[in-house]
C-alpha cells in the first residue's frame, strides 16, 4: 500500500503510467464551458423577461379611455392625491369627462399652514385660534394658563387640526411650524403687577426662545407688542415713529419696558439673523372671554354693573382711552402676518372716550341705575391714549369696523352668562 500511494503521488510524465483511480476521469475541458454557457443564457433570458414586464406594467394599469371602469379608477387616484406605481412612465393619463362642477386637483389647492400661537388660551389668543382654524390652518397653542383658560378653547378639543400644549415660553420648545404668533404675556395691570419678575422674564426670555425657534425652522414671527411702549405720551395721537415717554423703574415697567425690550430683540433677530418678523402695537381691546376682574377698565365696569356694584373710576375720570373690538384686532394681526411689511403697526380704534363717557355707555347698556365710585388714581397711569392708524390703513388695508355701541352688548352677554354660572 505504501508503494501504491507513492506511485499515485508521482507525476505521470515521470513513470509513463496513468495513476490508479476507482472512477474514470471525465473530460473536464468539454463539460465546463457548456455548463457556463447554459447559466449565462438563462441569466440573460431572465433579465430580458423582467425588463419587459417592468416597462409594460404601467400600460396594464390603464385601459383605453372608453372603459368606464378604468376611468373611474384613474379619477379615484387623482382625487386622492396618490398616483399608481410607475405612473411617471405614461405620457398621458385618461381623465373622464363629467357634466358636473369641475374639481380643483389636490396639488393645486393652496396648502394650509401650521401655526403656533403662544398665549393662545387667553382672551385675544383664543379668538385668533378660532379664526385661523376656520381659515383651514393647523394650530398649536402654547400656554401655561397663568391668565389663559381652557374654557376659551374647549369647543376646539375635538378638532384634528388643533393641538394644546401646556408649556411656559420661558423654557425652550422644539416644533416645526410655518408661522409664530407670540402673544404670551400677562397684559392687565392686576396680573403683571402680581408677579412683575415673571412678567419681564416672559417678555424677554419668552421672546428670545420664540425668536430662536423661528430662526432654526425658518418660520415667520409676529410679536404682539402694546401701546404701553408709548408710556404717558407727550404726543397725541401716537404714531409709530414716536419713541415714547416711559418710567423705567415704575410699577408698570415690567410690562412697558419688557415689551420695548421684546421689540428690540425682534428687530435684532431680523437684522442679524434674517428672521422674518412682524410687530403689532395693540391698543385697548375688549370682547367676550376677557377675564372678569383683570383690572382693565371695560371689564371692570361691565362686571361691576352686572353685579350691581359701583363702577370704580380712578382719578377724575378724564383720562382717555380708545377701545377696539377683538374681532377687528384679530383681522389686523392676520393682515400684518400675511403682508410684506415689518412694522411696527398701531392696531387700535381711534375713537376716543374719557372714563366717565365709557361709564355712561356701560350704564345705558346694562343698568341705567348703576352708580360711579371715585378712587385715587394709580401710579404711571397714562392720561391720554389714542392710536394714529394711518400706516395700517395704507399698508395693510386695515381699519376697525365694530363701534363700541355694537361690540359692548356682545361682551355684556358673555359676562352675564359667566357671572350667572358662578365664575370668578
Amino acid at each position: 500500500m505504501k508503494q501504491l500511494y507513492k506511485q499515485s503521488s508521482s507525476s505521470p510524465s515521470s513513470s509513463g503510467q496513468i495513476p490508479y483511480s476507482s472512477k474514470p476521469l471525465k473530460p473536464r475541458s468539454q463539460s465546463l464551458p457548456r455548463s457556463f454557457a447554459q447559466r449565462l443564457f438563462f441569466l440573460l433570458l431572465g433579465a430580458l423577461i423582467a425588463s419587459t414586464l417592468f416597462f409594460l406594467h404601467p400600460y396594464f394599469s390603464y385601459s383605453h379611455p372608453s372603459s368606464s371602469s378604468s376611468s373611474s379608477s384613474s379619477l379615484t387616484h387623482l382625487e386622492s392625491g396618490h398616483l399608481p406605481l410607475y405612473s411617471h412612465r405614461p405620457r398621458s393619463i385618461p381623465i373622464p369627462t363629467s357634466t358636473g362642477p369641475k374639481r380643483i386637483p389636490v396639488g393645486l389647492k393652496k396648502p394650509s399652514k401650521r401655526i403656533v400661537v403662544t398665549g393662545g388660551a387667553g382672551f385675544v389668543g383664543s379668538h385668533l385660534v378660532d379664526r385661523l382654524l376656520d381659515r383651514g390652518d393647523s394650530v398649536i397653542v402654547i400656554d401655561n394658563f397663568f391668565t389663559g383658560r381652557k374654557d376659551n378653547l374647549v369647543h376646539r378639543f375635538g378638532d384634528p387640526r388643533f393641538e394644546l400644549i401646556r408649556h411656559d415660553v420661558v423654557e425652550p420648545i422644539l416644533l416645526e411650524v410655518d408661522q409664530i404668533y407670540h402673544l404670551a404675556c400677562p397684559a392687565s395691570p392686576v396680573h403683571y403687577k402680581y408677579n412683575p419678575i415673571k412678567t419681564i422674564k416672559t417678555n424677554v426670555m419668552g421672546t428670545l426662545n420664540m425668536l430662536g425657534l423661528a430662526k432654526r425652522i425658518g418660520a415667520r414671527f409676529l410679536l404682539t407688542s402694546t401701546s404701553e411702549v408709548y408710556g404717558d405720551p407727550l404726543e397725541h395721537p401716537q404714531k409709530e415713529t414716536y419713541w415714547g415717554h416711559v418710567n423705567p423703574i415704575g410699577v408698570r415697567s415690567c410690562y412697558d419696558e419688557g415689551k420695548r425690550t421684546a421689540e428690540t430683540l425682534t428687530m435684532d433677530y431680523h437684522r442679524g439673523a434674517d428672521v422674518e418678523v412682524r410687530i403689532a402695537r395693540i391698543f385697548n381691546t375688549y370682547g367676550p372671554r376677557m377675564c372678569l376682574d383683570d383690572g382693565r377698565v371695560v371689564s371692570n365696569f361691565v362686571a361691576q354693573a352686572i353685579r350691581k356694584q359701583p363702577m370704580t373710576v380712578y382719578g377724575d375720570g378724564k383720562q382717555t382711552r380708545s377701545f377696539q373690538y377683538v374681532s377687528d384686532l384679530v383681522e389686523g394681526l392676520m393682515a400684518l402676518m400675511e403682508g410684506e411689511h415689518i412694522g411696527p403697526f398701531n392696531l387700535g380704534n381711534p375713537g376716543e372716550f374719557t372714563m366717565l363717557e365709557l361709564a355712561e355707555v356701560v350704564k345705558e347698556t346694562i343698568d341705567p341705575s348703576a352708580t360711579i365710585e371715585f378712587k385715587e388714581n394709580t401710579a404711571d397711569d397714562p392720561h391720554k391714549r389714542k392710536p394714529d392708524i394711518s400706516k395700517a390703513k395704507e399698508l395693510l388695508n386695515w381699519e376697525p369696523k365694530v363701534p363700541l355701541h355694537e361690540g359692548l352688548p356682545l361682551m355684556v352677554s358673555d359676562f352675564q352668562k359667566r357671572i350667572l354660572n358662578g365664575e370668578k
